[in-house]
């Protein structure tokens, strides 16, 4: 396991990561349906064709965003798809004191890099209760659109927090992300996880060798 006396900086992910796993149902099917509803009025199709396109977009440019970007540049805003997608019903979302006080308790500064928007991230981390505890948020837009995890977001994220990723532990539940962050210096967390989209298998890096990692219920410090 890597010496963490050095940390000086914890990089969240968003979703996935900050909240408990038993809201990410309900978020995320939200925010999916919003996508297919997007889509399909966008392009002029009906959802069930929206909804294909969402997920091949997703596992083939990272982002159903990304795709559709680079497919329909002249129908895609994205800053419209963003706060379209966005647009969702948190009051299921309860303060979470235990993942306060666990926050509090680490001594270094705290900022988000996300795939998904801003406001979105400050909306969760409000209803959350711990919004006052994050220095910084990068979202999609910071990263030109570039979605994690092309090297352009990571080092855009780096210049943006002015951090050092050999000070750095950087936290996913999306493994394949990891990889940048592990080639740039991190120590890199993957939250394990069950989805297929999460699975650590599904790419190749140094962040997926199981001798340089260390299973810590159900967090993988790699």
């Amino acid at each position: 396991m890597k010496d963490l006396k050095n940390i000086k900086y914890l990089i969240l992910d968003m979703d996935g990561c900050v909240y408990h796993p038993k809201y990410l149902k309900t978020l995320f099917s939200q925010v999916s349906n919003r996508m297919t509803d997007f889509i399909a009025l966008k392009l002029n199709i009906d959802k069930i064709k929206a909804k294909e396109i969402q997920a091949d977009y997703f596992y083939k440019h990272d982002t159903s965003l990304n795709g559709l970007m680079k497919n329909y540049p002249d129908l895609i805003d994205p800053k419209e798809f963003l706060k379209y997608v966005h647009d969702i019903d948190l009051s299921f979302m309860k303060k979470d004191k235990i993942l306060r006080q666990e926050l509090e308790n680490l001594k270094m500064r705290k900022l988000i890099f996300t795939n998904g928007s801003t406001d979105h991230a400050k909306n969760v981390l409000k209803h959350l209760g711990i919004d006052d505890l994050f220095q910084g948020i990068f979202d999609i837009t910071d990263a030109e659109y570039q979605p994690k995890p092309e090297p352009k977001a990571f080092d855009l994220m780096t210049k943006k927090f002015d951090l050092n990723p050999s000070e750095t532990i950087y936290v996913e539940d999306i493994a394949k992300n990891l990889s940048i962050g592990k080639e740039r210096g991190c120590t890199t967390v993957w939250l394990i996880n069950n989805e297929e989209w999460g699975n650590c298998l599904l790419y190749t890096s140094d962040a997926a060798d199981e001798e340089d990692s260390v299973d810590l219920g159900g967090r993988r410090i790699i």
